[in-house]
């Protein structure tokens, strides 16, 4: 079915490591010189690549139609060491649609939300048929003025005293001013507003071509659904799970999906059996929780020894539940299922946000692995030669680009800090899989409280019904005589 995957990161240099250009080659599959520092990105043995397109926003030079020509020319306005490139936002497409439709809804989101704002923009679909199709837009970061040349990103605003005169800062020898962006493109509402739009022609997109699945571009939680959200699992990890093998993220999304349906599960019969206490006619005597423990298993024969051992068994835990939660009367039993909700949708909630932040935590320690264990061969790659750089990448290519994601991933969620917190990263993990394991352990001891609340509902059912039965006899008797 068609799922919500929408991300934003920004391709900067950072440390030296990121280039727009190879990034573009990568997602093109195509080879393009950087003219910056003469590293030639060859990626024309990539598969799965079905659309590559540039558009152009008004003013954009009509050159840089031609994806070297415009990358390589943000990389020659772009001076500073630690540069942001170019914006790259990721998306799934929905799997109902064919190849000709996706890219035909891909091409729709990228003109209205980006191009018409004044970006250039460089999409990218990709669709091995591996059930997995997805696109990939890059994004220029300046406007652009109207003789066609780069703007720039933010400017100047002076500092004005009472009458209106700039001020001047003898220390730093300059007038005071603050830094004003000529564009809301880094603003944090144009996040939330580009994956709402594409929710939205996504969801059209399915609605125009007759199919009923939807998506939402909130989170479980915003949308009010106790439910965990699934990880994407990426390209590679798709690819092994079709084939029948079973990846750490496939088997994340296995557990997770087990949980959902317990806790589903769980919703469903406590509010079945809170609906019951709350439709029990008002004229109607309830029996007593000492005629409920004795209408356990009313009816059934107790032939074997071990029925009867497994029906002492059900009262004794019946019991226990009862002395547990004092409750005395079909009132205190109400009151106990309204509490068993309240601590059911508690566990829920708590359970959601520990899954999630450890999958967060055991993906930053897999990147850190990568980063760690590829580090040798990319450092060797960068002290090559360039003229030998693109021979000993067709042998260590893997491992190369798994650094680069690694350390890109990292970057990211580092934003300028350090060093990688690991052993904190190692600890928290270990913390919240401890605090997981309990909550677990409160959720089952729960389940098996609506179980004795069920054994309960059933015997009073059974006396409800009988008591019924023997009061339609006792006036049909009364008629006759």
């Amino acid at each position: 079915m068609a799922i919500f995957h929408h991300t934003i990161q920004i391709i900067s240099r950072g440390k030296g490591s990121k280039s727009a250009v190879a990034a573009a080659a990568y997602r093109a599959g195509e080879k393009i010189k950087n003219e910056r520092d003469g590293m030639i990105h060859d990626y024309t043995r990539k598969s799965g690549i079905v659309h590559t397109e540039i558009f152009l926003p008004q003013y954009a030079p009509p050159e840089y139609a031609d994806r070297a020509v415009l990358w390589n020319a943000v990389e020659n306005i772009e001076k500073a060491k630690n540069a942001q490139l170019a914006r790259e936002i990721e998306i799934a497409l929905p799997i109902e649609l064919s190849k000709e439709q996706n890219i035909a809804l891909a091409r729709k989101y990228v003109r209205q939300k980006f191009v018409e704002q004044g970006m250039c923009a460089d999409l990218c679909v990709h669709d091995k048929g591996d059930g997995n199709p997805h696109a990939h837009i890059m994004l220029t970061m300046r406007p652009f003025n109207e003789d066609c040349t780069w703007g720039d990103k933010q400017k100047k605003v002076y500092i004005l005293d009472n009458n209106g005169n700039k001020i001047y800062d003898k220390a730093k020898k300059q007038y005071k001013c603050n830094k004003a962006q000529t564009t809301d493109w880094n603003e944090q509402h144009k996040a939330e507003e580009w994956r709402k739009a594409w929710a939205e022609i996504q969801n059209a997109a399915l609605k125009e071509h007759g199919h009923k699945a939807r998506v939402d571009h909130r989170s479980y939680e915003r949308q009010g659904v106790e439910q965990v959200p699934t990880v994407h699992i990426g390209v590679a990890a798709s690819q092994m799970e079709r084939k029948g093998i079973r990846t750490e993220r496939g088997n994340m999304n296995r557990a997770i999906e087990v949980t959902n349906g317990q806790i589903r599960s769980l919703r469903a019969r406590i509010n079945k059996v809170n609906e019951w206490l709350y439709s029990i006619p008002i004229d109607t005597v309830a029996p007593t929780m000492i005629e409920m423990m004795n209408g356990i298993n009313g009816g059934v024969q107790l032939n074997s020894h071990w029925q009867r051992i497994r029906d002492l068994q059900t009262r004794a835990k019946v019991f226990i539940f009862l002395q547990e939660n004092k409750i005395g009367d079909i009132a205190d039993l109400a009151e106990t299922v309204r509490r068993m909700h309240e601590q059911q949708y508690d566990v829920g909630n708590e359970l959601r946000k520990i899954k999630r932040r450890c999958e967060t935590l055991t993906e930053h320690l897999a990147q850190y692995d990568n980063l760690a264990e590829h580090k040798a061969v990319y450092v060797k790659y960068r002290q090559l030669d360039p003229k030998k750089r693109e021979a000993y990448y067709k042998k260590h290519g893997d491992a190369i680009d798994k650094y680069k994601a690694a350390k890109e991933y990292l970057d990211g969620v580092m934003n300028g800090k350090s060093p990688i917190p690991v052993k904190e990263w190692r600890k928290e993990l270990l913390d919240k899989t401890s605090e997981k394991n309990a909550l677990y352990d409160e959720f089952y001891k729960l389940r098996g409280d609506v179980k004795n609340v069920e054994i309960l509902r059933r015997s009073a059912e059974r006396i409800m019904s009988e008591a019924a039965t023997e009061r339609t006899i006792s006036r049909t008797q009364d008629m006759e005589l």
